[in-house]
């Protein structure tokens, strides 16, 4: 769902860059938050509140940061999916509800032992109907176990301070919501009673503040973008208010900081360097999702950040922190994992809004590369486990919030899809995915952005995601090279796989050719066998070969090494059979053919549609194969194909 205490990598300081250091605390911040997390195992899909839907909330709270308490009343608007005669609320028993208010009158209610409040209505009420009804409560939040950090006292230099962190399922700690992976709240508004002293932050837009009296002070924020009740947040103590622009056209930028950061020369850089990295992020992944309302931080007193909805809550100022919990405001809030599962959907999205950082404004080249050398050591220090989640492992923590699988892995696997794609096609990818209508502000699963891509770019990726995602551990590539007399380069690829649940990483192999003279050429081999020989004509003699010379994939131990035995080996291949184009509109054309050759094309569930006999230099009809991936096969050979 988000990453509080991770940050996988600071910002690097030129060549004093320490990643052993930085290896150090995120393990350090991620050991953080999985204790933090361990409520999650006890609630997942609440049943008994999936008969309406939650539109709207008004919280009005009183809220002392001095006192450990909240006092106040929620307003629920909702439409029933069918008939209901009671509707149910998350709510903490320690929490105690007073009165339940409907239409005027008093509803009977019962609070349950399973942390929710059973409210019963005179008669039934019909679907899909717009209704109310308010619940007022108080009570002292929970501070034991894991629910402790839902809602915080402390203090910041000496003056109380309360803040919030309610992911995955601690909204329900200090007011009542519903908080199901499957229903975001379409409109949020806060209003919050405070000691006139202080300043409160939260989502959205600020509407007013307003002096009352009895040194008292009422701050109304509202928020009008659907939100999980997990992001709704708030901040209160003596915050600096920090008011300015960011973007073009500019939006607000809004930060409520402590009085001892606005002093922080350090800190302002860097929270001003937010504007920098929203306009790159604008620019790969589309307009930030909020805009009209605005971006920008409260500082809190946990570790690291969480991206709440327009308003990250922060208790560091890295850079790299920074840029991650701006990311989530795309894949995280705007578009949010629908189950525990899919967790990558988030983090790894989030992760690689670090890479993007990294590469375009906070390292060098050569800084860059070593951040994904490191970033892959870490991935593959382990031969096994999963990106996403298997059910036998949602009561394990470790496997949910995995900071080398959810975060860093996942991370990377959006960087080989871009190198699957190609940047431009990549970046358009993305910026569909957050903007269907059926996921943005919505709820997303693993199977929702491969369809996505899908239909982006008409490119399968089933068998990556089952290799990558679903899959577990990485290849080792064996490469073996040499340079015929003809000029030919004869390149033998083989693999092993660190785990046996993937029997072959398919995927093509980024070379970089070195000339005697200077000269460089670059290949994409169409890796799909073992074993496999690649031939292609270069125009000088060649130096050196590199292999994922840009760290464009993940693997280990891989070995590269001229291989003199290879020459001769190219004839096999001369004439080896080839398709073109590829992705193919309606004629397919195939070269290498000697003779008729019987051929045989399967979709990608291996149903036979079409067979046919091929004769060389000619064209194969596609006009009436639907849209999608293929395999067309001619005597020994198979080819993938795309047909568009």
């Amino acid at each position: 769902m988000k990453k509080l205490y991770i940050i996988a990598f600071a910002v690097l300081f030129a060549n004093l860059f320490s990643q052993k250091h930085e290896e150090a605390e995120m393990k350090s911040l991620i050991k953080q938050e999985l204790n933090r997390y361990s409520k999650m195992i006890d609630f997942n899909v609440n049943p008994n509140t999936l008969n309406y839907d939650l539109k709207y909330q008004r919280l009005e709270l009183d809220l002392d940061p001095a006192q450990h308490f909240v006092s106040g009343t929620v307003t629920n608007h909702f439409v029933p999916n069918q008939g209901i005669s009671s509707i149910y609320f998350d709510l903490s028993n320690m929490l105690v509800v007073s009165e339940v208010k409907y239409r005027g009158n008093n509803l009977n209610f019962i609070q349950l032992s399973s942390k929710e409040v059973k409210i019963d209505f005179p008669s039934t009420l019909p679907a899909a109907t717009l209704d109310s009804l308010s619940i007022k409560y108080s009570g002292a939040p929970d501070t034991g176990g894991s629910a402790g950090d839902a809602f915080t006292i402390s203090t910041q230099g000496g003056v109380p301070a309360l803040y919030t962190l309610s992911e995955p399922y601690g909204a329900q700690e200090w007011f009542p919501t519903k908080q199901s992976l499957n229903d975001k709240i379409e409109k949020v508004a806060l209003k919050i009673t405070t000691p006139s002293q202080y300043n409160v932050a939260s989502n959205g837009k600020l509407i007013s503040e307003t002096i009352l009296p009895n040194n008292k002070k009422l701050t109304y924020w509202q928020t009008n973008y659907p939100i999980p009740a997990y992001l709704i947040a708030l901040g209160i103590t003596n915050y600096t208010k920090l008011n300015d622009t960011m973007g073009n056209p500019p939006f607000p930028f809004v930060n409520y900081v402590y009085p001892s950061t606005a002093n922080n020369s350090t800190s302002m850089s860097n929270i001003n360097w937010t504007k920098e990295i929203m306009n790159i992020f604008e620019n790969y992944f589309g307009p930030y999702p909020y805009r009209s309302e605005k971006y920008g931080h409260m500082e809190f007193g946990w570790g690291g950040g969480m991206e709440h909805s327009t308003m990250s809550s922060m208790g560091t100022w890295g850079r790299s922190i920074i840029a991650h919990e701006l990311a989530h405001q795309w894949f995280g809030d705007k578009v949010t994992c629908g189950t525990w599962n899919d967790i990558w959907i988030n983090e790894g999205f989030a992760t690689y809004g670090q890479h993007l950082a990294n590469e375009k404004s906070l390292m060098t080249n050569a800084q860059f590369r070593s951040y994904l050398a490191s970033e892959m050591d870490y991935i593959t220090s382990s031969p096994s486990g999963s990106v996403y989640v298997s059910d036998a492992n949602l009561s394990n923590i470790n496997a949910i919030f995995s900071g080398r699988l959810s975060y860093s892995k996942g991370g990377y696997i959006l960087r080989m899809i871009k190198w699957i794609l190609g940047d431009d096609v990549f970046y358009q990818a993305l910026k569909d995915y957050h903007a269907r209508p059926n996921l943005a502000y919505n709820y997303a699963v693993t199977a929702d952005f491969k369809n996505s891509l899908l239909q982006s770019t008409g490119k399968d990726f089933t068998e990556f995601f089952n290799d990558w995602i679903y899959g577990q551990g990485y290849p080792t590539y064996q490469i073996r090279w040499n340079q015929t007399a003809d000029q030919n380069l004869v390149i033998k690829a083989s693999q092993t796989q660190s785990h046996s649940s993937v029997s072959f990483f398919e995927l093509p192999l980024p070379i970089k050719v070195n000339g005697t003279g200077g000269q460089v050429a670059y290949l994409a081999l169409d890796h799909t066998s073992n074993n496999q020989i690649f031939v292609n004509q270069i125009s000088f003699p060649i130096a050196s070969i590199q292999f994922n010379y840009e760290y464009q994939i993940i693997q280990r131990n891989s070995s590269l090494q001229k291989d003199t035995t290879l020459l001769g080996v190219e004839n096999i291949n001369k004439n080896a059979v080839k398709i073109y184009p590829n992705p193919v509109k309606n004629e397919l054309s195939v070269s290498g053919i000697k003779g008729i050759q019987p051929f045989e094309i399967y979709s990608i569930d291996g149903k036979l549609v079409k067979s046919g006999s091929y004769s060389s230099e000619r064209k194969i009809d596609l006009g009436n194969l639907a849209k999608g991936t293929y395999l067309l096969k001619i005597g020994d050979s198979k080819m993938k194909f795309i047909k568009e």
